[in-house]
């Protein structure tokens, strides 16, 4: 999440003009977010993302993946994106994987909470589902801003009517040896850890595609 990326991951079925996507048969899902939605580290097609579009095939839900991750991103950048990313792509559903930089660069938790609560917001005016995907951080931030940076993401969803995801690296950062899950960098998830993040994912997911 450290590295900074200049270019826009746009994975799976491709972008499309939406031309309402129920309608047509299938959701419009949006993923905003960092280096770990945007396969930092990782071949092409192995991200949770990617592993999400062949979960839906495998399912047969007809639904288009719009990957709009870029590694190194904070909360403002992506509330600084969103606007076009909506118009744009006029999603049923968006995916909010934010945060982690801004806990990694010290940035306040109430900028974060702001930003997450006005992106939140704003999809949902927009007539999309949101679901918020929250981050933890180690034990050695401290245990009272560990506890208040996790506190955040439940907030927000609480409060702009998200679907939460409680921790995306949940049985990935929290077992025994964990830092075999992870890349020399120890921030970024192996390719092994990401079916665990999507199962973290889609039982938040699946019923918003109904």
């Amino acid at each position: 999440m450290l590295r900074q990326c200049t270019s826009l991951v746009l994975a799976g079925a491709g972008v499309l003009p939406w031309r309402g996507a129920f309608a047509q048969g299938g959701p419009v899902i949006l993923v905003v977010g960092d280096s770990l939605s945007a396969e930092y580290g990782l071949s092409r097609g192995k991200g949770w993302v990617a592993l999400l579009e062949q979960r839906l095939a495998q399912d047969k839900i007809a639904a288009t993946v719009v990957n709009a991750s870029i590694s190194g991103d904070t909360t403002s950048g992506g509330r600084s994106r969103l606007p076009a990313l909506l118009k744009r792509h006029q999603p049923d559903v968006v995916i909010l994987e934010l945060g982690g930089n801004d806990a990694l660069r010290g940035l306040p938790l109430s900028m974060t909470r702001d930003n997450l609560a006005h992106m939140a917001r704003t999809a949902r005016g927009l007539g999309a589902r949101v679901v918020m995907v929250g981050m933890q951080m180690p034990p050695n931030y401290g245990r009272k801003y560990a506890e208040e940076f996790e506190a955040v993401f439940a907030t927000v969803a609480r409060q702009e009517q998200a679907v939460l995801v409680p921790f995306l690296l949940k049985g990935v950062a929290d077992v025994p040896n964990a830092e075999a899950l992870f890349q020399p960098d120890r921030i970024h998830p192996r390719e092994e850890a990401h079916p665990r993040m999507l199962a973290n994912v889609w039982p938040a997911l699946k019923p918003l595609l109904r």
